[in-house]
């Protein structure tokens, strides 16, 4: 099955993203869309240019953002806040805590830039701790689409979607290999059917997970590879139809493997079938400033990486 996956396009995630609030935006006039002060990097020059009076500049004040976004959900308004990932979560964590969550603003938290292929921004923009922080959120609902087909279909999808919603995507060009009709909030995306080894990856890692089960099955293992791009809710049961028949598990995810998707899978492994689980993330550190491509190679999320954690993996069975 993954030698039948076709690459239609080489795209940036952040475009779907802007690309995907326009056509929302022309079907809903509640609508809305604030940034701070990252209109261009956040693709929303087509937005503004057809909906001038439905966009707030709020400036760097992140957490101002946060504020009037909360308050025009009091008026039947659907906000759409924009910047980059660490300043969309790490910046203004207290707001989305108190504003948002707290009570289930219908305000959606959409995120660019996040993890180590933002690049040679360096750490202090790389955050990698966003997505534990967003779900550790009661009631937040966080999803980190695989490409610029996905990331559309996910910012058209949030807006008929009640309650607060994180959706994380990145910088980067990267392939398209996603139907935007294959994306449901909540169900995961089955790539390949296999019996060896599960691999569940979410973001920009998915299609290294492609790469490298294409690599194991030449060498004669049969892999499935599920595209986890909504992390919470996470869809236990395709979770656990398929560890009950691999057995074992990776986890690939472009974030710190503390509290991210890889603890999601251990978490429901644990409680309902155990298995054995290796991570592919970063391991409790911060990134550090350099190509995109060079960062995920260096700090072990690059293809090689995946394909030798499912062969040790397999081996712990």
């Amino acid at each position: 099955m993954l030698s039948k996956i076709e690459v239609t396009g080489n795209k940036d995630t952040r475009s779907g993203f802007g690309d995907g609030i326009l056509e929302a935006a022309r079907k809903n006039p509640n609508i809305i869309a604030l940034t701070a002060d990252l209109l261009g990097s956040m693709k929303l020059n087509g937005f503004i240019k057809e909906f001038p009076e439905r966009f707030v500049q709020c400036g760097i004040a992140e957490a101002n953002m946060i504020g009037i976004a909360a308050g025009l959900t009091i008026g039947g308004k659907i906000p759409y806040t924009t910047t980059f990932a660490n300043f969309s979560t790490g910046r203004v964590y207290d707001q989305i805590r108190q504003s948002v969550a707290y009570s289930g603003k219908n305000v959606k938290i959409c995120a660019s830039h996040a993890g180590l292929t933002l690049g040679e921004d360096g750490a202090t923009h790389q955050i990698l701790e966003d997505i534990g922080l967003m779900k550790m959120l009661p009631g937040m609902t966080v999803i980190v689409p695989a490409d610029y087909n996905q990331t559309k279909a996910a910012t058209k999808a949030i807006a008929d979607y009640e309650g607060p919603v994180y959706l994380r995507f990145g910088r980067p060009v990267w392939p398209i290999f996603t139907k935007e009709e294959d994306f449901v909030i909540g169900k995961a995306q089955q790539l390949s059917e296999g019996t060896d080894v599960t691999i569940f990856a979410c973001g920009h890692l998915v299609w290294k997970a492609i790469e490298a089960g294409k690599i194991l099955e030449e060498k004669g293992i049969s892999v499935e590879v599920i595209n986890i791009h909504t992390i919470k809710p996470l869809d236990t049961e395709a979770v656990l139809t398929s560890i009950k028949k691999t057995k074992c598990a990776v986890t690939a995810e472009e974030h710190n493997i503390i509290g991210g998707l890889g603890d999601s899978i251990a978490q429901v492994a644990a409680k309902h079938f155990p298995i054995p689980i290796e991570y592919v993330g970063t391991n409790d550190t911060f990134g550090e400033s350099g190509k995109p491509t060079e960062l995920l190679t260096k700090y072990g999320l690059d293809t090689p990486d995946i394909v030798a954690a499912a062969e040790k993996v397999m081996a712990r069975k």
